[in-house]
């Protein structure tokens, strides 16, 4: 197997705190020290979220203009943004800051439970996040909680609001939505388009499994705070860069080669 493999580092979310893990950036400038973190450690390209300094989620246009700024003064990581914010957060909201053209964004083609609450994504909203996009020539990543959301994308396909090839990125083990079995990943492989990528997503202890599983069967690999805290039982990681490691610790287990941010841009067709 000697396709790169593309590690992003998901440094940030909307849910964690510092109560939960004093290692979680709020700021910009904390944002990008995580980011060239990651970047040393093996990753290609950031996945981000927006906070205050209090680290309430936001998804304002300066906070993302100051993030994406610093992120990209300092490294040659690709920048993917969020288009999914926090639960609650309305479509304009959530799509404010994509005309600052990041080199990717999320675009989350369903709603599923999220614990105890919804992140609610309704046809036309969907659509309205779908049609920015592509007005923006903006790639997508199609976030997949559960096996309809690949239906929808390819309903976004026939509607012309998205062109193949697509990239897919699996969250497995959110409460509520699709378990974290490799079993799971397995069969959401087997079900997207011919010619797509795909990366995976594994929530808590799920993480790690998954992204083993994902670099034996030539997929992608999404890592960070937003996703998971812990290193192994009860150890906390000092920062998403410590969980990228173990990512590229098994990649050359497996014999897969790591991408640069340049080479994931090839892999994911985004234009320079």
């Amino acid at each position: 197997m000697t396709t790169p493999v593309v590690i992003t580092a998901a440094i940030v979310g909307a849910e964690v705190m510092r109560e939960h893990t004093p290692y979680i950036p709020y700021t910009p400038d904390e944002i990008a020290a995580e980011a060239l973190r990651c970047r040393q450690a093996g990753a290609a390209m950031v996945h981000v979220h927006g906070r205050h300094d209090d680290g309430t989620p936001t998804q304002d246009r300066q906070t993302y203009k100051e993030i994406l700024d610093r992120i990209r003064a300092s490294t040659d990581l690709l920048v993917q943004f969020s288009t999914g914010g926090a639960v609650g957060m309305t479509v304009e909201e959530r799509i404010e800051a994509l005309d600052l053209r990041p080199d990717m964004a999320t675009l989350t083609t369903g709603t599923v439970n999220f614990g105890d609450e919804v992140f609610l994504n309704s046809l036309p909203m969907i659509r309205e996040i779908a049609g920015r996009l592509k007005a923006l020539s903006i790639v997508p990543e199609i976030e997949v909680f559960d096996t309809g959301m690949i239906d929808t994308a390819r309903r976004l396909i026939g509607e012309g609001l998205l062109e193949e090839p697509l990239h897919f990125d699996f969250v497995l083990g959110v409460p509520g939505g699709m378990g974290g079995s490799v079993r799971n990943l397995e069969f959401l492989v087997g079900s997207i388009p011919d010619g797509s990528t795909w990366s995976v997503a594994g929530i808590g202890r799920h993480q790690l499994p998954l992204a083993r599983r994902a670099l034996e069967l030539g997929g992608h690999v999404r890592v960070g705070l937003e996703d998971n805290l812990f290193v192994e039982k009860g150890v906390l990681a000092k920062g998403s860069y410590e969980l990228v490691e173990i990512v590229v610790g098994e990649a050359e287990l497996t014999g897969r080669p790591l991408a640069s941010p340049e080479e994931a841009r090839e892999i994911l067709g985004i234009s320079p």
